[in-house]
């Protein structure tokens, strides 16, 4: 597909007379949709004007549709809008008083020549026929819920008029000197004799006409009947949808149109296993002492946190992450206790930042990180959301959360945890996922592109890596990846073209800088989940779930609509649910779904057909016996 100005055409969503509707990506590959004017249209000043002069019109109503980009000098002028705020591409054509039709009606929707354009678009529904039309104010917001991660800047246009989309025709006057032409002003005879025999030929003829009408006139009655009660079954007492739903947009976290190619087994896969994903963070609290006398470092707790990714596996809330994030080893801890005391001293004046290194070599062996008491734990809280987090909450939409148990570094580093919530998405596990050693994996994880430690907000981010090597860790081998998906994505998981979970990212204890380029196998988890009595599997509402999706991504609209929002009202956390059901509603509103004729109407018109070749018959039989 041919890229225009900086984005990359995906998938046509609609085409009309004067162009099309794309969904589109921009560099940075947040999704958009793009109205471009194509064809004849695209030469003809008239159309040219109308469209940009409904493009501002939109922007410049009160709560109307921005666009983030355009270029309407082009040979093919273009306007391009943001994704979460609906499809701002197809309600540019519908402005201009264009109906979308799907993508494959396009040999046939397309104006096929220059002359075929001999007046400007018609006016928008509503507008009056003739003169300006005045612009819809505050169209309503169309929620097509494919969300893009970031915000996109607004790209403010001058005040202009409103657009005429609409010129009125004057009937030209025929010349004055031309009289009224007068149609019985021809004195030729026009009535005239018939031959002999010629009336009893034509009446046979007549009869033979009158005949076929009746039976074609009959049987397109029948037809038309059963039609009428199948679009009536389908659509039920509903008026005729003549506007798209006004639901509000969700932001689900992750979007797996706009992190992989619409319709593509990647998408399916991403939102099959995205609704499990969990963000956590874990907050421990405790003392340095000297190892040998037992003081204090400092005499105040000293408190830090650790954040990674995590995704549950039962409806009852049991969980699966690193134990380096949720657990750390004592030695390990007591090293990010006494880093964080460091940076306490660089802050005060008293350690320069080049001695932070060599301050935490010195001291790592001599101190001890303890709770209240010599001998006791440090304190640990963990939280959980889900979805888009942020940062240091600890209220609501956190979830709390108890590690159940957990392997050590050296013997898998996995941890189970219990969410205090249950009826959250859960996702599959893969355990015998056959992965080359060449090939390649797609991951998921929650990462930030912020600066603030504090106050950062983290989204799932995927990544397809590549397999760089094997490795052992205890007992378990391991894959080696050749990407780090973010510094909060171990935990996070690697997924099978069905979203179910082949491993999970953890951090490579044998790099210096522990990056997150390990991926344990699932068979890894087994053990764990065996003794703590877990069976992790998907629930109902998950199974409901991924059997909306399929009728989703097979175009069964109206059945993945039903189901989907079945499941966001069961387990509102499930945010994806929400947001492919206004995706279905919204694509079946666009592309339709063929209804099929009930089978009494066939019964109907089987049983009608045989009375009437009776009686077609009967008639040939009498026609024949009238003949000399």
């Amino acid at each position: 597909m041919q890229p225009v100005g900086p984005y990359r055409f995906t998938e046509a969503l609609g085409v009309c007379q004067v162009g099309t509707a794309w969904w589109a990506v921009d560099g940075q590959d947040r999704l958009v949709t793009v109205a471009l004017l194509e064809g004849a249209a695209a030469t003809d000043v008239a159309w040219r004007q109308a469209f940009g002069n409904a493009a501002n019109a939109m922007a410049q109503a009160p709560g109307g549709q921005r666009y983030v980009n355009a270029d309407l000098d082009a040979a093919q002028p273009w306007v391009a809008y943001p994704s979460e705020e609906g499809m701002g591409a197809q309600r540019l054509f519908q402005t201009l008083g264009m109906d979308l039709h799907p993508p494959e009606a396009q040999a046939t929707v397309l104006i096929p020549a220059t002359d075929a354009i001999t007046s400007p678009p018609r006016p928008v529904s509503g507008a009056p026929t003739s003169g300006s039309p005045t612009p819809t104010s505050g169209p309503p917001h169309l929620p097509w819920a494919m969300h893009a991660t970031g915000q996109q800047p607004i790209v403010h246009v001058p005040q202009q008029p409103a657009p005429q989309l609409a010129v009125p025709s004057t009937p030209v006057p025929a010349p004055a000197d031309s009289p009224p032409a007068d149609p019985f002003a021809d004195p030729t005879r026009r009535i005239q004799p018939s031959a002999a025999g010629a009336g009893t030929a034509r009446s046979g003829a007549a009869l033979w006409l009158a005949v076929a009408a009746l039976v074609l006139g009959i049987l397109a009655g029948v037809g038309a009947v059963g039609v009428a009660t199948a679009v009536g079954d389908e659509a039920g007492d509903a008026a005729p949808a003549t506007a798209f739903p006004v639901d509000d947009p969700v932001r689900p976290g992750l979007s797996p149109w706009a992190n992989a190619a619409p319709s593509s087994p990647q998408e399916r896969a991403l939102a099959a296993a995205g609704p499990s994903l969990v963000f956590f963070e874990a907050v421990f609290t405790g003392y340095l002492r000297d190892r040998a006398t037992n003081a204090l470092v400092r005499p105040t707790p000293i408190t830090f946190s650790r954040r990674c990714t995590g995704f549950v596996v039962d409806p009852d809330g049991h969980a699966l992450t690193s134990s380096s994030c949720v657990r750390p080893g004592e030695e390990y801890a007591r090293r990010i206790a006494l880093d964080t005391v460091a940076r306490m001293l660089v802050r005060e004046g008293k350690l320069a930042e080049n001695q932070v290194e060599n301050y935490l070599n010195t001291n790592l062996d001599r101190t001890l990180f303890t709770g209240v008491d010599q001998g006791t734990e440090p304190a640990t809280q963990l939280f959980a959301q889900l979805n888009e987090a942020k940062g240091n909450v600890t209220e609501d939409p956190a979830i709390g959360g108890q590690v159940v148990s957990a392997q050590t570094e050296e013997t898998g580093n996995v941890a189970l945890v219990k969410l205090n919530r249950n009826g959250l998405p859960a996702v599959g596990l893969d355990t015998g996922a056959r992965v080359s050693q060449s090939g390649h994996l797609l991951v998921l994880g929650f990462a930030t592109t912020d600066a603030d430690f504090r106050t950062a907000t983290y989204r799932p981010r995927t990544m397809s890596v590549k397999i760089a090597g094997t490795g052992r860790r205890g007992d378990v081998s391991m894959w080696r990846i050749g990407e780090d998906l973010g510094n909060t994505s171990y935990g996070g998981i690697a997924i099978d073209p069905a979203g179910r979970v082949i491993g999970m990212l953890d951090q490579d204890l044998a790099r210096p800088d522990r990056a997150n380029r390990v991926v344990l196998p699932a068979s890894a988890f087994t053990g764990l989940l065996g003794e703590a009595g877990v069976k992790a599997e998907p629930g109902e509402t998950d199974r409901l779930y991924r059997s909306g999706l399929d009728a989703y991504f097979t175009g069964r609209y109206a059945t993945a609509a039903d189901q989907l929002a079945a499941v966001a009202r069961q387990v509102p956390d499930n945010r994806l649910a929400e947001a492919y059901r206004q995706n279905a509603d919204s694509r079946g509103q666009l592309e339709g779904e063929p209804a099929s004729a009930p089978a009494w109407a066939w019964w109907l018109l089987a049983g009608a057909g045989g009375p009437l070749l009776i009686l077609l018959a009967l008639l040939v039989v009498l026609n024949a016996r009238r003949r000399p």
